[in-house]
């Protein structure tokens, strides 16, 4: 699969946890908040190293601009790493906990939208389709080696699975997806 088609998937499965997250914190469900809290903690550090492991460097080849949206993406990482430590080091009740979740959604929110609508337009244009589908296998590759469920742990599931599951987890854009970005997107259970 396409390495911009599984990455956009990621924040597209990330924005999910953030809307059940916001709807959490609404409804004041500590408990709830502490799960999808760390649901999206977890996934945030495996995007984030995929990301920096696998596509930053083979984007970063690509050209001056590039190099620096790179480069700019490795900063916003950073603030979310920093976000992150300090999250977990919060019990969930603490006033502050929310308010860094809600600050770590908004800068999240902001890096996904920048690379979807700069970063991965440039990179489609500088890759082939061969190239970017490579490239989307050793993400997949790098995933399987965090321990992170990948496509392949998800081919068994029918396409009305994967539908009900986005539904479950609220995945953008769901009613429009055919089977293989259903299939990147959802996670293996609703969680």
């Amino acid at each position: 699969m396409d390495a911009l088609l599984l990455l956009t998937a990621d924040h597209n499965r990330v924005r999910g946890l953030f809307a059940r997250f916001e709807a959490a914190h609404e409804a004041e469900d500590v408990e709830r908040m502490a799960e999808l809290g760390a649901l999206i903690l977890t996934e945030l550090a495996v995007h984030t190293e995929i990301e920096e492991q696998v596509l930053y460097p083979a984007v970063k080849a690509l050209g001056e601009e590039l190099a620096e949206l790179v480069a700019e993406g490795v900063e916003e990482h950073h603030v979310v790493d920093v976000l992150a430590e300090e999250i977990k080091a919060l019990p969930v009740d603490d006033e502050a906990w929310a308010a860094k979740m809600t600050v770590l959604v908004e800068n999240v929110e902001h890096h996904a939208e920048e690379e979807e609508q700069e970063m991965f337009l440039q990179v489609r244009s500088a890759m082939t389709s061969q190239a970017l589908v490579e490239l989307g296998e050793l993400l997949e590759a790098k995933k399987a080696e965090l321990g992170a469920p990948t496509v392949a742990d998800k081919e068994a599931l029918g396409t009305d699975a994967l539908r009900q599951l986005a539904t479950e987890q609220e995945i953008p854009g769901r009613s429009s997806m055919n089977r293989e970005e259903l299939l990147a997107t959802v996670a293996p259970s609703s969680s």
